[in-house]
């Protein structure tokens, strides 16, 4: 079995079986065979938080002696009638499990914030249409509680769009599948009459915590930079009111866009209706920026507020660690908190894009795709695991305690973390295993390839398969549009034909940008000798996503077949470890939980789980991340189980190690050419 391999793809050939043609950054990984078929997402659910619930104040007190009120007059926020200084963190609950919510923003209040912002991505709460997620990881209302219950003011986000570094820009990928296609972020009415479908769910589950409802939300936000993007004020106006139906009129609406005159020329709307902020480069001046903003703010309306102060920033794999200096993002800080302006720290606490969720940008063109680490630790004062004994964490303490008038907690201490020692894997099932076991029911067949999302494949790997007519010579085979990266097999062939399936992987939605309408999968005919290929059959594995659970899960199956199974490790093993993309599994023992990380050091590419949690993907032949963060609330006393989805090349030896910190050291700089310009 030949295997030929590549990444996002304009035009991909192969010539006589090899590739021939191949292109920048998304260029296709393939491999030919019989079937084209259709893989998939997996994560475990995450417990609800029913238990962190304190009980809100009541509403017919509130009313009768109701002194609670946060208004914007004479250019400044007013809390309760006095003065207020945002001094606020994005903190994303869907990047934390939430049996860490309260040490992460215990964390928070301890650098002396006062207010925690978060987007709210529809894809996470409506995965499928009509199915809303509001448990586990996706528990807002559990997590607003909480905000409440430490003293924090929250500034919501709720979209529709976010960006975030998250698949989509949060949008759910179904909207993709719709025809006519929708216009994203538009008027569209087909995109409006759903938009008001999802916000007619979810406001009315935040109106309670509303600030004069007595809860700490005081500022909603209407689409996210839409000025880096588009300029349909209508779009603008109708979420305007959708925002006023269901939450009324007191409640702070703004905007937030970049300090320029164009993107606040096309993304604020004019007069006292919504608030305009700004968000701008770290250690730009801040004050022609605050300045500017006056202008797209009613007379008295427009209190200096960057709605996005860069801690650090995101990592593409590929690339080097993003990391921004201590005392250069402190200054920076005390520049605007001296102005008497207000500002957000992005991010605060960044926390894990967990599973399939994380999300890409685009270079130059559409081929120069780049997609985001599992890691979204952003170089931010609370590291992805909750660290703050750093300087970053010391640095920007010391500038907030400067200008906050609040006391400030004592700052908590690193939770521990311990390495485990070494994993033996064992190979238990390949790629073509699992496509055997496929109920033939769940075939979908056409004339041409079709999207992932056509057929109903959010997230992770969509296999398809056709047939051709063997040549001895070979042909060449040309596939001109691949999002995001296949693995194509080829079968040996009988006399009179052969096979191919084209293992196709989503390595994240692009989530900014004008390339935003991603469609994943095989995007275009495919060819042979010049030939378009007909009869295509895709095939979908119901591997489990963050926000869903699956009658059926062959992570869960091979879980459980390793557990208490005693096993050697032989040549075999070995030899054919490298033969095709396959699960390997193994146990490991914890006697004491606490955080860990997996490190992947010797793999080529794939995605983890650890006890049926999908805790990422990793690629340290490209890196820069090597490690995967383990939480300690994913560990139980005894044997856990870690499940690895191998897509290339498994470390020969079959094992990883447990280790007690983090690594961003692999091979971006020698392999960053290979994710560009295949």
């Amino acid at each position: 079995m030949q295997r030929l391999t590549g990444s996002r793809t304009s035009s991909v050939r192969t010539e006589s079986l090899t590739m021939a043609r191949r292109r920048r950054s998304r260029t296709g990984f393939f491999f030919l065979s019989l079937l084209f078929l259709a893989a998939f997402t997996l994560f475990a659910p995450l417990p609800s938080l029913s238990s962190l619930s304190p009980p809100l104040r009541s509403s017919s007190p509130i009313r009768e002696v109701n002194t609670r009120k946060f208004e914007i007059k004479n250019d400044k926020f007013w809390k309760d009638g006095q003065p207020f200084q945002i001094i606020g963190g994005d903190l994303h609950y869907f990047r934390v499990l939430p049996e860490y919510w309260e040490d992460r923003l215990l964390r928070a209040k301890a650098l002396g914030l006062n207010t925690i912002q978060t987007y709210v991505p529809w894809n996470l709460h409506e995965p499928r249409p009509g199915n809303l997620v509001f448990e586990g990881i996706a528990d807002i209302v559990a997590f607003l509680k909480l905000c409440q219950k430490l003293d924090f003011l929250v500034m919501l986000r709720p979209g529709p769009y976010i960006c975030a570094e998250w698949d989509l820009g949060g949008f759910p990928a179904w909207l993709l599948a719709t025809n006519p296609p929708l216009r994203l972020r538009s008027s569209d009415p087909a995109f409006l009459h759903l938009v008001d479908g999802w916000w007619g769910n979810l406001l009315p589950k935040i109106a309670p915590f509303l600030y004069d409802e007595g809860g700490p939300i005081v500022m909603v936000q209407i689409e996210n930079e839409y000025g880096s993007y588009g300029d349909d004020k209508a779009y603008l106006h109708h979420l305007v009111t959708v925002a006023r139906r269901h939450l009324g009129d007191d409640v702070i609406l703004y905007t937030t866009d970049g300090g320029t005159r164009e993107t606040l020329e096309k993304g604020t709307i004019r007069g006292d209706t919504v608030f305009s902020a700004v968000d701008f480069s770290t250690g730009d001046d801040p004050r022609p920026i605050f300045k500017l903003q006056k202008e797209y703010n009613a007379p008295g309306k427009s209190p200096p507020l960057c709605a996005e102060f860069y801690t650090g920033w995101l990592t593409h794999w590929g690339e080097n660690i993003a990391n921004t200096g201590a005392h250069f993002t402190a200054a920076a800080l005390d520049r605007i908190l001296s102005l008497k302006g207000s500002a957000v720290l992005y991010m605060a606490h960044g926390g894990t894009n967990f599973g399939f969720y994380n999300g890409a940008n685009t270079g130059a063109d559409e081929f120069d795709y780049k997609p985001d680490l599992t890691s979204y630790d952003y170089d931010a004062p609370i590291r992805e695991s909750g660290d703050v004994d750093n300087a970053k964490f010391k640095a920007l303490r010391g500038v907030v305690k400067r200008h906050s008038a609040a006391s400030i907690p004592s700052v908590p201490s690193n939770n521990e973390k311990k390495g485990y020692g070494l994993i033996q894997l064992q190979k238990t099932e390949s790629l073509f295993d699992l496509i055997n076991k496929i109920d033939p029911i769940g075939v979908v067949e056409s004339e041409n390839p079709t999207s992932m999302e056509s057929v109903g494949q959010m997230f992770g790997f969509l296999l398809y398969t056709s047939a051709y007519a063997a040549k001895d010579q070979g042909g060449n085979l040309l596939i001109p549009n691949v999002h995001d990266r296949a693995q194509v097999f080829i079968s040996c062939p009988s006399e009179d034909n052969g096979g191919r399936l084209t293992y196709v992987e989503n390595m994240g939605r692009i989530n900014y940008g004008s390339h935003l309408f991603d469609r994943k999968g095989i995007l275009s005919p495919v060819y042979l000798d010049g030939n378009i290929l007909k009869s295509w059959k895709m095939v979908a594995i119901p591997f489990q996503n963050l926000n869903e659970v699956l009658d059926i899960n062959p992570i869960k199956e091979t879980a459980h077949s390793i557990i208490n199974k005693t096993w050697t490790l032989n040549i075999k093993d070995i030899e054919e470890a490298s033969i095709e993309p396959a699960l390997y599994a193994g146990c490991f023992v914890v006697n004491e939980i606490k955080d860990t990380f997996i490190s992947f050091r010797g793999w080529g590419k794939g995605i983890a789980f650890v006890n049926e949690f999908n805790i990422g993907r990793f690629w340290p032949s490209t890196g820069p991340q090597c490690n995967l963060y383990v939480p300690a609330p994913l560990l139980r006393h005894g044997e856990n189980n870690l499940v690895i989805f191998e897509l290339e090349s498994p470390n020969p030896e079959l094992v990883v190690h447990s280790v007690d910190h983090p690594d961003f050291n692999c091979s971006s700089n020698s392999k960053s050419s290979s994710l560009h310009q295949l």
